[in-house]
This record gives structure tokens, sequence and C-alpha cells, in this order.
């Protein structure tokens, strides 16, 4: 199997990474670190790593200057984690799913996984099943379905459930065929503008992303991890959202630090002119929303780059942006149970059903990936213009993450308990929220120190302006 530094060398030079980087990054830790058969903790410090590292070659641009990158592969692992572990006032989280998510059998002897975690996916599901929302009613109506109709009817219904399949099933389904053909990350340039200089105030002592503006428009984990980490580089990064969108609070204070977070209801004319404003001065734009749902309110990749020529936009999806699934919602535990990993884990422990990878890997790695290839595209920026153009899957992090093989014995591993965390990987920090404990980040840049300089705020605290001297 791959090292993880060869791991990491992959994906530094699939987006034009120089080879002579990868002498300063310094990878530790030894697998596995927590169980599953598969190597999610290569992958999460694979992937921090590349996020890092593509920081310090900013830092190197700007300043003249080159760093040292270091990950520890149990830190990496941990903060892939880090919902778990974030403590508001020493308190834990709350329950993380609502009452009917998770699994069930189907008639036909199947297994499907409900998300109904937003209000209006439990709707879709219950409106489907003809049924009220408590698992034991839930479980009689899917009695009466075949798992693979289910799965059609509840998407069609506007609800996001997924059929258990093995490797093999999703394999030989056209959506598998079509991410075969996408790299990891994908980077492309969509229209011409001349290249940017760097913000002032690049001396030493400020971080890598200082003076970048980055809007951020996602929820739950990938989109808002990514976020998170250029905010620890120096980046502002300013959360847009609306004060009608559902979001679950625990993931948006472990998120949420480090960003500024405004309202802007786009269903409006007006709140369409305020994203317009705040994008004509941002330097990249990063989306965890279906693009036709962007793009009908025009904010598409083209129309971004014809609002702003030099944008950096990224696109975070399900299951990749080519194929016939290419609109389908979805997250990590849903890609995670019809990609087959649920099954082979499953497997692997002697279960007759689905069992869950022990961290929302694909989420996580997806996040630190869309934060690299953001950071990457804005290098090309500045260095040969243009307006450019990052994707990413959860799916394709999913396959990712399969090809780089599996653990024998690795579901036998000691989970990492909560009391080494909060000795080892834990900072306390206040908040609009109360006093957290969260886990700080894992990449360790020599000269310019991740932090995160502003703290977690409740949706829609600050102006839709950016910060005076960004």
């Amino acid at each position: 199997m791959q090292s993880p530094a060869g791991i990491l060398r992959d994906i530094w030079t699939s987006a034009g990474g120089e080879m002579a980087a990868l002498a300063r990054v310094r990878l530790t830790g030894e697998e596995p670190q927590i169980p599953s058969s598969f190597r999610v903790a290569a992958a999460g410090q694979a992937s921090v790593a590349a996020a890092g590292l593509a920081a310090a070659e900013i830092w190197r641009l700007r300043s003249g200057e080159a760093q040292d990158v270091s990950v520890d592969m149990r830190h990496a692992v941990v903060e892939c984690r880090s919902e778990r572990y974030l403590r508001v006032d020493d308190k834990p989280p709350p329950p993380a799913r609502d009452a009917i998510a998770g699994v069930y059998k189907t008639g036909d002897n199947r297994f499907v996984r409900c998300h109904t975690n937003f209000p209006h996916h439990r709707d879709a599901v219950c409106t489907v099943l003809a049924c009220e929302p408590e698992r034991e009613k839930v479980q009689a109506a899917l009695m009466q379905w075949k798992g693979a109709d289910f799965e059609t009817a509840a998407y069609a219904a506007g609800g996001v459930v997924a059929l258990m399949r093995s490797y093999e099933e999703w394999s030989a389904l056209p959506q598998a065929r079509a991410l075969a053909e996408l790299p990891l990350v994908s980077i492309e340039k969509i229209g011409e503008a001349p290249p940017r200089p760097w913000p002032k105030g690049s001396s030493k002592g400020d971080r890598p992303l200082a003076g970048l503006r980055v809007l951020d428009l996602s929820r739950v984990i990938a989109g808002p991890v990514a976020g998170r980490t250029l905010a620890a580089h120096g980046a502002d990064v300013l959360l847009v959202s609306g004060p009608e969108l559902p979001a679950i609070p625990w993931l948006t204070i472990d998120t949420g630090r480090g960003k500024l977070t405004t309202f802007v209801e786009l269903k409006s004319e007006a709140g369409r002119a305020q994203l317009r404003e705040l994008l004509k001065e941002a330097d990249i734009f990063s989306q965890g929303y279906r693009p036709r749902a962007l793009a009908a309110l025009g904010f598409s990749p083209q129309d971004a780059a014809e609002i702003n020529p030099g944008i950096v936009y990224v696109t975070l999806s399900a299951y990749g942006h080519a194929g016939p699934w290419a609109e389908r919602r979805g997250f990590d535990s849903l890609v995670q149970t019809t990609t087959g990993f649920n099954h082979a884990e499953g497997q692997a422990a002697g279960l007759e059903g689905p069992k869950e990878l022990p961290a929302q890997m694909l989420d996580h790695a997806t996040g630190y990936l869309m934060a690299f290839g953001a950071v990457m595209a804005k290098a090309r920026q500045a260095r040969e213009g243009g307006s450019w153009h990052v994707r990413v899957s959860l799916a394709q992090t999913g396959r990712w993450l399969w090809n780089l093989g599996r653990l024998e014995d690795g579901l036998k591993t000691p989970d990492i308990t909560g009391d080494v965390v909060h000795l080892a990987f834990i900072d306390a920090m206040p908040s609009g929220f109360g006093t957290l404990k969260a886990v700080r980040h894992s990449a360790l840049l020599s000269k310019t120190p991740a932090q995160w300089s502003r703290p977690a705020m409740p949706l829609g605290s600050h102006r839709a302006q950016w910060p005076a001297g960004s």
C-alpha cells in the first residue's frame, strides 16, 4: 500500500504542485488509529496536509519565505471527528440525529438509510411512506417496499435516502463509471481575467491567506470545514446563510470558528443584489448547494466569473458533476451507504447489515480537499490570471479512499478515548455560545501557525459586508 507521503504526493502533483515543496512536509504517526478496515487516518492526514502545504506555498509566493509543514496522523483523524469532541461550557453534544434517521430493513430484505435531520427531508420520507415520524411506524411501512423503489420514490419527493449497495453493485452503476473519469479535485479555467496582486500586508506576522476574502455558502460539514480551514490560515471568511434555512446547531458552532456570519435572503432581489456586491469583492466563492439551485438565482460559476472576473469558484456536490446523479442530494452517511463502505465495513465486522465508518471521513477529507483546491486555484490565478472553477464531491473522495486499500484487522484497533483527545488536542476559547473546548488545527506551519482569530458566533451575527481593511 502507498505510504501517507505517497498519497500526499499524488494529491499535490495532480493539482500542479511543485515536487520540491514536498520536502518541507513531515508526516508522523502510524496506521491504524481508529477501528476501521479502511485507511481513514491516512486519508485524514493526507488531506489536511495538502491544504496546509498549499497555504505554506502561498506564504512563500507572498513573502519569499519557505516554511515546514507537519501533520500528526492521530491529531488529523481527531480533527476529522472534531464535532464529537466539541464542548460548550463543558457540555457534550446533544444527539446528532433526528429520531427517525438511520438504517431500516425493507420488504425485499435490503437495507436503506434515511437522512431526516432537516425537517423537509423528514417530511418527504413520511409522505412517501404515509406514516407518522416514529421509528416503529417507519420500519413497518418500509416492509411494504422494495429498497430500490423506496430510494427512487423518496428522492422524487425531495427526500434524501440511500439503498445499501455492495461495492460491486455501486461500481456497475452509470454514476460510478462517470466518477471514474473525473480527478479527485477538478481545477478548470472558466474565464479570462488579469492576474490579481496579492493583498497588501503579507509581511512577517501575517498568515498565508491574510487579506483574501472567502464567501462561504455551505452547511453541515464538508463545505464549512473548508471555510474553517481557510480561516485558520488567515482568510476573511464570511458565512452566508438565511434565517429560514435549517441548520444543525452543534456543527454550526464547531465549523464556525474563525468566520463572520450573516443572513442574506437570496429569494428576494434585494438579497441577491447584496450577494452580488459581496461577490464583486471576493477572492473565493465556496458553495455546497446543488449547482442548479444557485444558477437559478444568478450565481452559477459563469455568472460569478462575469460579476467578478478572476474569482475562484468552488463547488461541492454529493455524487460528482458528471453522470445521471450529478444533481442528486446527499450527505456523507448516505454516500457511504450507497457506494459500498457500509456493506464492506459490515462484512469486515461479521455483521449482516451496514456498519458506518468511525468518522464522517468523506465529509471531512472533502472539506480539506476543497480548501486545497481553492488555494491552488488562487495561486494559479495570481500567476497566470483567469477565473477558475474547483469541483469536489463526497463520492469522488469516497472512490479515492476506497482505492487507498484496506487494513487487515483494522477493526480491532482500540478507539481513541475522549480523555486522550482532551489532554492532547483541545484548546479553550470564547465564543458567542459560551466557552468552547474544541480541536485545534492539525496542520502545523513553522512560520505562520494556524489559528482562528474570530470566535464562533450564532448564524446571522454580522452585517453583510466585508471587514474594513481586509
